[in-house]
């Protein structure tokens, strides 16, 4: 494991540890700083979190049950790797479900909770005209969250956080014309909620899942075996690897990782 995975020591704060090294484990893991199949030692976490082992044997046990870690019996715990159909299956649940809480947002039309998603929005947008790409990691969990608040469904909420913190496994980091394009999809999203129109709203908010979706399974070694795969025949599974973003991604139609992600009604 590389040092240096953790921004903090959690020992030195006076919240509840068990708490905290959750956080502080499930942020390295979503954002990149622990890597996919990367070991997860008890005692260096321990060391660089300045915590007992305790928190951290709980926190890998927590983590285990949300899919972000896998434990095995001799190789211990390690951060999850998704095979290639398994990020496909997730990314296409995770489109479905946006568009529908897309919808509930356009319908239910909170006016607090859409002038917090703007704000956001605003926050996102200053942030990639500026080059501060760091920020926006949490400020698309922010934006993802505000829009799952606007749904106004605190089942559908719950199982897309999830959904949510597998799915940016597979997308961070990001590249800065990827980041670009992203904040303007937000825009779009919102626009289509604050007019009401629920059908462009969960077409625009599926389409922008899959589209993150495509760019990722466009930059992983397997390209060659995706359109077969993809379109619905049947492959062996791949494991699932960061894209590369040394140039620009493929293209890809955006709707659906090989076709259309939502049908217009």
């Amino acid at each position: 494991m590389a040092t240096g995975s953790f921004k903090r020591k959690v020992g030195e704060e006076h919240s509840p540890l068990h708490g905290k090294v959750i956080v502080e484990l499930r942020q390295a893991i979503l954002t990149g700083r622990l890597k996919a199949g990367e070991r997860l030692v008890e005692e260096r976490l321990a060391d660089e979190l300045g915590v007992s082992r305790n928190p951290v044997r709980e926190a890998i046990r927590a983590l285990a049950s949300e899919g972000l870690i896998d434990v095995a019996a001799r190789r211990g715990a390690s951060v999850a790797v998704m095979s290639e159909q398994e990020a496909r299956e997730t990314i296409e649940v995770r489109a479905l479900l946006e568009g529908h809480n897309a919808r509930l947002a356009a319908r239910r039309h909170d006016k607090q909770v859409i002038k917090r998603i703007e704000a956001v929005l605003n926050k996102g947008t200053a942030a990639v005209a500026a080059g501060h790409f760091d920020q926006l990691f949490q400020l698309n969990r922010d934006f993802h969250s505000e829009l799952a608040a606007a749904g106004q469904n605190r089942v559908l909420g719950e199982v897309l956080q999830r959904l949510r913190d597998r799915t940016a496994m597979l997308f961070a980091p990001m590249s800065p014309s990827r980041q670009s394009r992203s904040w303007n999809e937000h825009a779009g999203i919102l626009r289509a909620i604050i007019d009401g129109d629920e059908r462009a709203a969960a077409t625009l908010a599926a389409e922008h899942v899959m589209r993150a979706g495509a760019d990722f399974m466009a930059g992983i070694d397997t390209i060659d075996d995706l359109p077969a795969s993809l379109a619905g025949r049947s492959a062996p599974a791949k494991t699932a690897r960061k894209p590369k973003h040394g140039g620009a991604p493929r293209s890809r139609a955006p709707a659906s990782l090989g076709a259309k992600a939502t049908p217009r009604h």
